[in-house]
């Protein structure tokens, strides 16, 4: 029986004025990413990935649709193969005061669709790809 590990988060999206807007992060080891972290006991997946973009990047986020799950294995000094599943959601931003979590990640900003979509390609990590042109696909943009 594989150990089992269960994170969530989120591709967050804002409109300033009509600009529509995509909020990357810059992990810790310099990469393009989406703020997310692991499910914590009595917490929902939902839950989980609202309460790691706050914790990340400050956003208050409403969930406006799943928008996939990333799955794969990893081995883990202790557990040995671990079977990791990343729940991703189209989350819209509501408030809050934009801030990284300097422990966690090196930056959080918004970009405009296209060049989130840019940074993705040139820094992010490839299995986040479909993650965030299925988001942008559900925003009505297509990149």
């Amino acid at each position: 029986m594989n150990h089992k590990e269960i994170s969530a988060g989120g591709v967050v999206y804002r409109y300033n004025g009509d600009q529509l807007q995509i909020q990357l992060i810059k992990d810790r080891y310099g990469k393009m990413s989406f703020a997310k972290g692991k499910q914590e006991p009595g917490e929902s997946v939902e839950e989980t990935a609202l309460r790691e973009i706050v914790e990340e990047t400050g956003i208050v986020g409403v969930i406006m649709q799943p928008i996939d799950i990333i799955a794969y294995q990893y081995q883990h000094p202790t557990y040995g193969t671990v079977d990791k599943e990343v729940h991703y959601y189209l989350v819209k931003s509501e408030g809050g005061e934009l801030r990284p979590q300097v422990e966690e990640i090196r930056d959080v900003e918004w970009y405009a669709p296209l060049e989130a979509w840019e940074k993705q390609q040139t820094a992010g990590y490839d299995n986040n790809d479909f993650i965030l042109q299925k988001a942008l696909h559900l925003l009505g943009i297509e990149a």
